[in-house]
C-alpha cells in the first residue's frame, strides 16, 4: 500500500485522502494500492476522503443550489410530499421529526428527540420505479421538473460510484472485483438532501445536548457525502472524542455503514459521527445555514447479507451475526428512527 495522505489527522484519528482516479484509470498496480487505501480507511477509521472521483463537480453544485431552491419553498408545499412509511422512506422530512441517535428503541429514541430535536429538515429520493414506492416529487413543471430531472440524475451518478467504490473493496480485500455488483446493480439507494436552517449561536450554549444531527452510524453499506463549506461534521475518534472532518473542495467523504459492517464481520467498521455547532462566524450570533447531500448505499433490497467468506475462519474466530435480508434490515432502522 502506497503512502496515504491525510483528510483528518487528530487524536489517533487517520482518515485518508484517497485519489480515486488511480483505481477508475490507473495501471493494475496503481488500482490495487489503491483499493487497499480505501479498505485500510474503512477498516481503521470507517471513513474516507475521495478525489478526483467520476461525479462532474458541476452536478454537484447544481444539486445543490437545485435542493437550497426546494427548502426555500412555502412550509406547506413541502409538508404536502411528506415522509409516511419507513418501507418506502421516500419524501419531505421536517424540523425535528427524525432524530438520529444511538438508540433502538422507538420510546428511547421518541425522549431524546423531545430533549434536543435534530435541527435539520430534508427530502428522501429512492430509486425511480420501484413496485409501491413512489417518489413525492413537487408538481412537475417549471421548478418541479428540473427538481426531478436534476436530481434522478444525481441518484444514477451516485449509484455508478457506489459501485465502483464497492468494487475497490472487493479489489482490497482480494475478492474478485465484481463480486458486489450483484448486490449493487438494483440501486436501492436513497439521496438524502438535507438543510440545516440558520440558527442563533445560544441555542447551543442554552441546550449543551443540542446538535444539528445526533451521534449515529448509517444504517447501510456506505454513505456518499457531499458538503458544503460551513462545517459541523464531526467523527469519534478511537480516544473517544469527536474530531473535525473539515470539507475539502472537490472531495466526497464516504464511510462504511453498519450493514457493511456486518456483512465483513466486523472487519469494516461503522463509525459514530455527527453534526454540531460549526465554526463560530466572525461576526452576528447566527451561524449560516448548512446543506448537505447524502447518498445512502444499500445492497439490493431483495438479497441476503452473510459474512463475507475469509471474514471469519480460523484465527478470526466464527461469524458474529445471523443472515439478514438487507430490505428488512433497513426498514427495522428506519422504524425506530421516525
Amino acid at each position: 500500500m502506497a503512502p496515504q495522505t491525510s483528510a483528518v489527522n487528530s487524536d489517533n484519528l487517520f482518515i485518508p485522502l484517497v485519489d480515486f482516479s488511480l483505481f477508475l484509470n490507473g495501471t493494475p498496480s496503481q488500482r490495487l494500492s489503491t483499493a487497499q487505501s480505501i479498505l485500510h480507511g474503512f477498516q481503521t477509521a470507517g471513513f474516507v476522503y475521495l478525489t478526483s472521483h467520476s461525479i462532474p463537480l458541476p452536478a454537484i453544485s447544481r444539486t445543490f443550489s437545485t435542493s437550497a431552491t426546494f427548502f426555500s419553498r412555502p412550509q406547506s408545499e413541502k409538508d404536502a410530499l411528506r415522509w409516511t412509511t419507513p418501507q418506502s422512506n421516500r419524501g419531505y422530512v421536517a424540523h425535528g421529526r427524525e432524530k438520529v441517535s444511538t438508540l433502538t428503541d422507538k420510546d428511547d429514541v421518541a425522549a431524546s428527540r423531545a430533549q434536543a430535536p435534530d435541527l435539520k429538515e430534508s427530502i428522501e429520493i429512492g430509486r425511480e420505479g420501484a413496485d409501491g414506492t413512489p417518489n413525492n416529487w413537487p408538481p412537475y413543471e417549471g421548478a418541479g421538473k428540473e427538481f426531478k430531472d436534476v436530481m434522478l440524475g444525481f441518484h444514477d451518478l451516485c449509484k455508478e460510484l457506489h459501485i465502483e467504490v464497492m468494487r475497490a473493496i472487493a479489489v482490497g480485500m482480494g475478492l474478485p472485483e465484481a463480486y458486489f455488483d450483484g448486490y449493487t446493480d438494483a440501486g436501492d439507494n436513497t439521496l438524502r438532501l438535507l438543510h440545516y436552517p440558520e440558527v442563533k449561536k445560544d441555542v447551543f450554549t442554552k441546550n449543551k445536548l443540542q446538535v444539528r444531527a445526533g451521534e449515529h452510524t448509517d444504517y447501510g453499506s456506505i454513505t456518499l457525502l457531499f458538503q458544503d463549506d460551513r462545517g459541523g461534521l464531526q467523527v469519534k475518534s478511537p480516544n473517544g472524542t469527536f474530531v473535525d472532518a473539515t470539507p475539502i473542495p472537490g472531495a466526497v467523504v464516504v464511510n462504511a455503514g453498519d450493514l457493511l459492517a456486518r456483512w465483513s464481520n466486523d472487519t469494516i467498521k461503522s463509525t459514530l459521527h455527527r453534526v454540531v455547532e460549526p465554526p463560530a462566524p466572525e461576526e452576528g450570533d447566527v451561524h449560516p445555514a448548512r446543506y448537505s447531500c447524502a447518498y445512502f448505499c444499500n445492497p439490493n433490497f431483495d438479497r441476503h447479507i452473510e459474512a463475507i467468506k475469509g471474514t471469519y475462519e480460523g484465527e478470526k474466530g466464527g461469524k458474529k451475526y445471523e443472515g439478514i435480508n438487507s430490505g428488512d434490515y433497513l426498514v427495522q432502522r428506519l422504524a425506530a428512527t421516525y
